[in-house]
This record gives C-alpha cells, sequence and structure tokens, in this order.
C-alpha cells in the first residue's frame, strides 16, 4: 500500500456461531449496489392498503462514517464504514440488528480540499457473490471476506493513485469474477480478479476510474462490461477485457457518478452538466461503433441515479437546483418536471408502480409512477443526519443509511 503501510484485519465473533449465509437470489435478497439486477429495483414490496402516519423503527445500529448502501442477503444485513481510522465490515442479525461478526482493516485516509465535506468514510457499496463479500476501500483497497464469518479471503493494497474524489463505484460480478476499476485519473484499470483466488483474470489500461459503477451487458450479441471512465463511455469484453467501443464523456468536473441504464440493446447514459443521451452500440465492418438515438439537455444528473420503468425514466435533475423528472425512454421527449428545489441529491428506488425517493436531508418521499406529473403518495422522516446512501428496501422493511448508523424502519 501506499506509503509502505501494510493493512491487518481483525476478526471478532460477537453473536454466536455464525451460520452458513443464505443462498443467492431469493427474492427479499438485495445483494449489490442497486439490488438484484443493478437497477434500482426494490425485493419484493407489496404496496400496504393504507400507508401508515409514522414508519416503526425497529433497531439502529453504529456502523460507522460512509455512504455504502448495506446489502441484504437472507437474514444478514452487510455493512461497509469507517470507525475511527479502520474500514469495517459487519454482519447484522435483519431482524434484530445484533452483530454477528466485524472485520476490519487499518485505513488511514486524509481528505483533500475538494472532498473534505463528504467525509472519509467509503462510498462503494459492497458485493455479495460466491458465498463472500467484496469491497472496495476509500483509497482503493479491495477485500473479499467470508460471507459466514468474515475471515479474510483475499485483499489488494490500493493504488498508488487514487481518483480525485476517492473512489466511489461498486463491484460487479459475472461468470466467477469480480470487476473493479482501480487507481486514479492516470493510472489505473478496469480489473477482473478471479473471485475466489484474487488472481487477476484481465485488465483494460484505459483513461482512469470515474465514480460509477460498471454494468454487465449483453449487446449485439456480446457479453461486455461497459462503465464510465473520466472521458468515456466504454464497453470491454467480459471474457477478455478487449475494448470493444468507447465514446467521449467528458463532464466540467471530471466526476461522471452515474451508473449505466440498459435499455435492451442500447445505453443510456448521464453526468454533470452533460444532459441525458441515448446510444446503440453496434458491430459495422467487423467493427464497433455507437449510434445516437437521442440526447436532451433539460434535464441531467450529478449524483442522483434514475430508474428506468418500461418506457419512462425517473430521477432528479440537478439543473433548477433540484428537480423530479420523467422523460420518455424512447423519444428522449421531457414528460415533466417538479418546479424549485427539491434537495441537493435522491436516490431513487421503484416498487411495482411507486417511487422511493431518499432525499439527502433524509427526508423520504413516496410517489406514484405516472408520466402525467409528479404524484406524492406519503412522506416520511428516516434520520437526522444526511443520506447520502440508496435505501435497501426488502418486503415491508426499509434499511436507513445515514452518516454513521443504519436504521431499520417498518411499514406496518
Amino acid at each position: 500500500m501506499r506509503g509502505g503501510r501494510t493493512a491487518w484485519l481483525t476478526l471478532t465473533i460477537l453473536v454466536g456461531a455464525a451460520g452458513a449465509a443464505a443462498a443467492q437470489g431469493g427474492p427479499l435478497d438485495y445483494p449489490q449496489w442497486r439490488g438484484a439486477n443493478r437497477d434500482g429495483a426494490a425485493s419484493a414490496f407489496t404496496e400496504p392498503d393504507a400507508w401508515p402516519r409514522a414508519l416503526t423503527r425497529q433497531w439502529q445500529v453504529e456502523t460507522g462514517l460512509g455512504y455504502a448502501t448495506p446489502i441484504l442477503v437472507g437474514e444478514r444485513l452487510y455493512t461497509f464504514g469507517r470507525q475511527d481510522t479502520d474500514e469495517v465490515v459487519m454482519a447484522l442479525d435483519a431482524a434484530t440488528g445484533a452483530v454477528v461478526w466485524r472485520t476490519g482493516y487499518d485505513a488511514p485516509y486524509r481528505n483533500n480540499a475538494g472532498t473534505t465535506r463528504h467525509g472519509p468514510g467509503p462510498k462503494s457499496t459492497p458485493l455479495f457473490y460466491a458465498e463472500k463479500i467484496y469491497t472496495l476501500g476509500i483509497d482503493g483497497v479491495v477485500s473479499a471476506l467470508d460471507a459466514t464469518d468474515g475471515s479474510v479471503r483475499w485483499q489488494k493494497p490500493a493504488q498508488p493513485v487514487e481518483p480525485l474524489y476517492a473512489t466511489a463505484l461498486s463491484p460487479v460480478a459475472d461468470n466467477g469474477r469480480v470487476i473493479f476499476h482501480v487507481g486514479g485519473h492516470d493510472a489505473g484499470a478496469l480489473t477482473a480478479f478471479d473471485a475466489d483466488s484474487g488472481d487477476v483474470v484481465w485488465s483494460w489500461d484505459g483513461d482512469g476510474p470515474a465514480y460509477a459503477s460498471p454494468m454487465v451487458a449483453e449487446l449485439d450479441g456480446v457479453r461486455q462490461i461497459v462503465t464510465v471512465t473520466q472521458e468515456h463511455v466504454v464497453g470491454v469484453s467480459a471474457d477478455t477485457g478487449e475494448l470493444l467501443w468507447e465514446r467521449p464523456f467528458v463532464s466540467r468536473s471530471t466526476n461522471n457518478a452515474i451508473t449505466p441504464i440498459l435499455d435492451g440493446n442500447t445505453v443510456i447514459v448521464t453526468g454533470h452538466d452533460l444532459g441525458v443521451v441515448k446510444f446503440r452500440p453496434r458491430r459495422q465492418n467487423g467493427h464497433w461503433t455507437t449510434d445516437t438515438i437521442w440526447e436532451t439537455d433539460e434535464v441531467s444528473m450529478f449524483m442522483s441515479n434514475p430508474v428506468l420503468a418500461g418506457d419512462t425514466l425517473f430521477g432528479m435533475s440537478h439543473l433548477s437546483a433540484g428537480q423530479f423528472f420523467a422523460l420518455d425512454a424512447g423519444s428522449g421527449a421531457t414528460l415533466w418536471r417538479t418546479e424549485g428545489r427539491e434537495a441537493t441529491n435522491s436516490a431513487v428506488v421503484m416498487a411495482g408502480n411507486l417511487l422511493f425517493l431518499l432525499n439527502n436531508d433524509g427526508d423520504l418521499i413516496v410517489a406514484r409512477m405516472t408520466r402525467t406529473g409528479f404524484t406524492q403518495v406519503t412522506r416520511y422522516e428516516v434520520a437526522d443526519s444526511t443520506t447520502w446512501a440508496q435505501p435497501t428496501i426488502s418486503g415491508n422493511r426499509l434499511f436507513i443509511k445515514d452518516d454513521s448508523t443504519v436504521t431499520l424502519w417498518l411499514v406496518e
């Protein structure tokens, strides 16, 4: 690691013997960034006949500073945060909040001037895959922990150069591999590690990582990793890491943070003051090209990831100091926008015909998905401090991460 620092890890079993992690893929599981399919969909939520006046707070646990979304597999909730100088992964009993295991490693971090207000906690959401928990620390440490007991299976040190605003992307898994984009603007690689051993299977040394998370896609019959870099949107072969196509995509702050949206054989991307673009990667005469389908500058997204529900894209635009919006995904036409400032950031989750909009001030809005206008159903206060992480919604349970704690709220 940088400066000769060597990570150390400790394991503390706090509640009984840790049972085996539940099999991945249950209807209530939320095993990675933005849910089971990385599309911002809640897990098996059923709307109540009547919404309660207030949510029921079941428990609250101090899990550490940071914006990592908790992930849920079976009855285990896994969290990732900073406690003092350690980055800490915790497994909690989802029903009670009791700590099952806790594993930490030494990770001192000093914010630069541009990141001070965001704090030193990790921003990357863990990934559950192959009975392990994979994490990306704020300065780039890659770790694989046994999901059952928290023991360290393998770990990779940080790269010499980190992104300007530290790391924020969340890893993805495919075909026995876990994919991270490590390093900084001038040095780094999109890297596929063997999920069991940590060996590098392939790496693509293009321009450095941005803050958006990669997606696995099947485009024009080719399985590939689609991701946003500091200066491009790219597609690389999922098997070999070979660059298939790239498309310039540079925001004024080189702070591209929005995960690409997949819509069949097309990709939708957005970034700070870049509007929204939908394009189709395809092969032509043995070479790849990308055809623009539509683009709009009427809305644009900074750090709020949108959701695609059928033929409608819902989200929060950073324009006009924060507006909720709906776009027609086929044409790019704006269907509606709210007026005035809503929030700096809103984490958007879809459930049935509902939108859950968790604003960064701890305000949770429940709205109806419509193409005709913004329709609020109800509103709850779910945190006393800032809420930049996505909510983890599973059944009638809402796991909310604020500055340093995770709270379980029940809809009952």
